[in-house]
């Protein structure tokens, strides 16, 4: 069970560093994790009675 645990944390540790390497170089690969902005405009009505 130890050595289960022991590969399985390895294993957790080794999938984290990755994503932050990911995170870091994905750019300069052309990945964009920028939001898509669209403007939203909604009529809003007031003391509708």
């Amino acid at each position: 069970m130890g050595r289960l645990l022991k590969w399985i944390s390895i294993f957790f540790f080794i999938c984290c560093v990755a994503l932050v390497v990911y995170a870091y170089i994905g750019p300069y690969f052309g990945v964009s994790f920028d939001p898509v902005r669209t403007l939203t405009q909604e009529p809003v009505i007031l003391n509708e009675s």
